[in-house]
């Protein structure tokens, strides 16, 4: 037992630790205010103030960084390659200095000076490097690798400009360009490695019977690659792993001759055309222009990071044949499969191996990661542009595909069967298929969610399942705790804290223990009142973006995500106008106060994805004119949805819309970060939907609508929405709301071609079919969240059944199950 001098002794200790880490802290802050930015506390603008932090920072994280490199080399360990076009980062100092568990330190330390960091961190831009949950997800992992004491490197490109910013002008979408750079980045470190890209040109091979034989590529065109990385702490770790991001650089000089000539346009031709390919993510695939800069990006990508981990296995002493040991790349969607021929190239061509031997060690370095389960979405490529591009690499699938089809022949498979495996779709034009080169070219398939995978495995690859079951599994998604909860959600994660201890953080099952808080007064009114906070933070960011005062009192509806007729933001939109055509014919309805949020992109050359911005946009200005409804309806669409807008929206929503149709969405990962900041789900059995509602209990959870199944039978018995409209009072009504322009007068028949796809055009994602269902359930979910202790409860619940939903968990089962990774000797970890 301690006395009291003993305590008030170990007090003292203690406040000099933290002044002695104060004082460090802004000793290196102060040193790289004035020697690397080269300014003073007295003339510092806020971008100052931000680069000095994350340079002060990024000394920690280099310092680790080097010694966790040291380790891997001397371990000589196997590492996972993500190969990913996108992540989605979004802004990264809070998040560092959460898993350096440093935000307090930094926050005391910044007031001593009179400065709020808050502010400071507000400054920092979203980077541009990604667009939705794909990426997002990336970076996800890549944040879990290094938690977990795992050797992984995120692989992308360093786009210059990010897909967009949105404006809104008149309730219509504008893209205007997100040249998230221009500030500078200061979490970016230049490395000195240089790897040429080539395209184009031709091929030759000896002449002889065998095709599968080394030939020798003589390309139109090299363009340098060159990197930057951004490190990645681990929470309670003093694992540093990194993104290296790839740069095209042209490989001619500067011509001075033109230049001297006065064609000054012609003297940096070749400069411009080279750097354009990593200039901007997502170039418009409308012309076959920014089609084949889309193919270039995904084989920039593969060719520097396959060139990058080769020059790692043999600086540590490795060897071609071993690559499967020491290397496996992980393909997040289909974007990066023409790694399955690279690969094979440079083992025919560079390194002189037969066939059989390339093929098999290709195979079993790669794993592929499926994100989508509609057809459509599948990337393929057309035949002749591909060649054009790609001439070696063609001919290498053309290849893998002529031995393909021949052991499906030799195992009685039939033509129309050989058919819808190929690897080549036959037809005008031929297309290269890059989901079946993935499935051929992998010794790991997976899916996103449970759902999802059973769909991949009996409807979207059946056929290759029953050849190659044992390459499929599930791995359903996970988001990274601390960014969603611990740093999205400041307050109540304290409040978690204070309940559970600080456990969770590092290891996110522990979170279940705060079930039993479901249960006390107390804790439920402070939960309330955590909740009532950021609901109010979040009117404020709503009443600055787009002039709408909202309640913070009433139900906060949200459905944010990408914009897409399958994530039905037309069916939130078609029971919205329902329930306001009912409170204006009755206006002593009982209706729980209710605003609609939405947010989200549509991609520029989505035309009915932007249609459907611009009804959001004119029901909004109807509903939030007028009086009748005054206090009981707000619509709002925040513009320009990013991870730091995610970040202010995720905890204040009562409610999360995961309404897609039911076998359309693999995975989602949105609907997890509103669970784990204690929104309540309303939405299909769809995508992890399925697995939320097991974890969090029937009556957590608002599920409704046609199952997969039930969608089967519907199509089966030929579905007739058209007859469903005249026959329903409530679908008649709110369509033909639309019809008559009652949202849109000063331009009539606007909305007669999103009336006319759920009518005549066969409501191909069965809105109308669901929406009587969807209408019932939003009715109860009114009366529901009247009782404010019973919904309080399922929101504590919501959070504490959270915890399957984590990336680490994710990540560790991808570590055992497919990419046969623990942690390197000497690392701190959790695992």
């Amino acid at each position: 037992m301690l006395d009291s001098l003993q305590k008030e002794r170990i007090a003292r200790l203690l406040d000099e630790v933290g002044a002695a880490n104060q004082r460090s802290f802004l000793e290196g802050f102060a040193r790289h205010l004035e020697f690397s930015v080269g300014r003073y506390k007295h003339d510092a603008g806020s971008s100052d103030l931000y680069q000095a932090l994350a340079y002060s920072l990024r000394d920690t994280l280099i310092e680790r960084w080097n010694q966790t490199q040291e380790r891997y080399r001397r371990a000589r360990t196997k590492r996972v390659y993500y190969l990913s076009m996108e992540f989605l980062i979004g802004t990264l100092t809070n998040a560092i200095l959460i898993n350096l568990d440093m935000r307090s330190l930094a926050r005391d330390a910044f007031r001593a000076l009179g400065l709020d960091l808050d502010a400071i961190l507000a400054y920092e831009p979203d980077a541009g490097l990604g667009n939705g949950g794909l990426g997002r997800l990336a970076a996800c992992f890549l944040d879990s690798l290094a938690t977990l004491g795992l050797p992984g490197v995120g692989m992308g490109l360093r786009y210059e400009y990010g897909m967009f910013h949105q404006q809104l002008i008149g309730g219509a979408q504008r893209e205007t360009p997100d040249n998230w750079l221009a500030r500078g980045n200061p979490w970016e470190i230049a490395r000195n490695l240089r790897y040429t890209v080539q395209f184009g040109g031709s091929t030759e091979r000896e002449p002889g019977p065998d095709p599968y034989v080394a030939a020798r590529w003589t390309p139109a065109e090299t363009v340098i690659s060159t990197a930057s990385d951004i490190l990645v702490p681990g929470r309670g770790t003093d694992t540093v792993n990194h993104l290296r991001l790839w740069q095209a650089r042209s490989s001619s000089e500067f011509n001075l001759d033109y230049f001297n000539h006065g064609d000054y346009l012609r003297a940096v031709e070749d400069l411009v055309h080279s750097e354009h390919i990593t200039r901007v993510l997502y170039p418009g695939d409308e012309s076959l222009e920014g089609r084949e800069l889309r193919l270039k990006q995904e084989y920039f990508l593969v060719s520097s990071a396959v060139q990058d981990a080769l020059r790692t296995l043999y600086e540590e002493g490795g060897h071609i044949r071993e690559l499967p040991e020491r290397v496996i790349f992980q393909m997040n969607d289909t974007h990066p499969a023409v790694a399955v021929a690279e690969l094979m190239r440079l083992m025919l061509d560079v390194y002189g191996l037969p066939w059989s031997e390339a093929w098999e060690l290709t195979v079993r370095s790669l794993a592929y990661t499926n994100h989508t389960v509609l057809p459509e979405a599948l990337e393929s490529w057309d035949v002749e542009l591909f060649g054009r591009v790609l001439p070696r690499h063609l001919e290498i699938i053309y290849l893998i595909n002529h031995r393909f089809l021949g052991e499906l022949r030799e195992h009685g498979f039939s033509e129309a069967d050989v058919a819808r495996l190929s690897i080549v779709q036959e037809g005008t034009p031929k297309r290269v298929r890059m989901a079946h080169l993935a499935v051929a070219g992998s010794a790991h398939v997976n899916g996103v969610a449970a759902l999802h995978t059973e769909i991949l495995k009996n409807e979207l690859f059946r056929d290759f399942y029953r050849i190659w079951p044992h390459k499929f599994s599930n791995k359903t998604n996970g988001v990274t705790h601390r960014r969603w909860l611990l740093s999205a959600n400041e307050s109540l994660a304290e409040l978690i804290t204070k309940r559970i201890g600080p456990g969770w953080i590092r290891d996110f099952e522990r979170i279940r223990e705060l079930e039993a808080a479901a249960e006390d007064a107390q804790f439920l009114a402070d939960w309330d009142a955590v909740r009532r906070k950021n609901k109010a933070a979040l009117a404020q960011i709503i009443r600055f973006e787009t002039g709408v005062a909202v309640d913070p009192d009433s139900l906060f509806d949200a459905q944010v995500k990408r914009i897409h007729e399958y994530k039905r933001q037309h069916l939130n939109l078609l029971r919205i106008i329902a329930d306001y055509l009912e409170l204006k014919a009755d206006p002593a309805r009982s209706y729980a106060p209710r605003t609609f949020l939405f947010a989200g992109k549509a991609a520029p050359g989505y035309r009915r994805a932007k249609l459907i911005i611009r009804l959001i946009h004119a029901v909004a200005d109807a509903i939030n004119a007028d009086v009748d409804v005054a206090g009981r309806m707000r619509v709002v669409f925040l513009p320009d949805f990013r991870v730091s807008l995610a970040e202010r929206i995720y905890p204040a929503a009562d409610l999360s819309e995961q309404i897609s149709t039911a076998g359309m969405e693999a995975s989602g990962t949105g609907n997890m970060k509103f669970m784990m900041n204690g929104a309540i789900t309303v939405g299909a059995l769809d995508g992890a939907n399925v697995e939320i509602a097991s974890e969090v209990g029937a009556e957590n959870i608002y599920i409704f609508g046609h199952t997969v199944e039930d969608l089967a039978r519907l199509r089966a018995s030929g579905y007739d929405p058209g007859r469903l409209a005249r026959k329903d009072e409530s679908i008649r009504s709110a369509l033909d709301a639309l019809r008559t322009n009652r949202f849109n007068s000063a331009e009539p028949g606007l909305f007669d071609e999103i009336v006319e796809s759920l009518t005549s055009g066969g409501d191909p994602y069965f809105l109308l079919a669901d929406l009587p269902l969807y209408r019932e359930t939003q009715a109860r979910i009114t009366r529901d969240f009247a009782d404010r202790e019973a919904w309080l409860r399922r929101s504590v619940l919501n959070c504490a059944r959270s915890a399957y939903f984590t990336a680490d968990r994710t990540v560790r089962q991808y570590a055992r199950d497919v990419w046969g990774l623990s942690p390197t000797a000497g690392a701190s970890t959790v695992l």
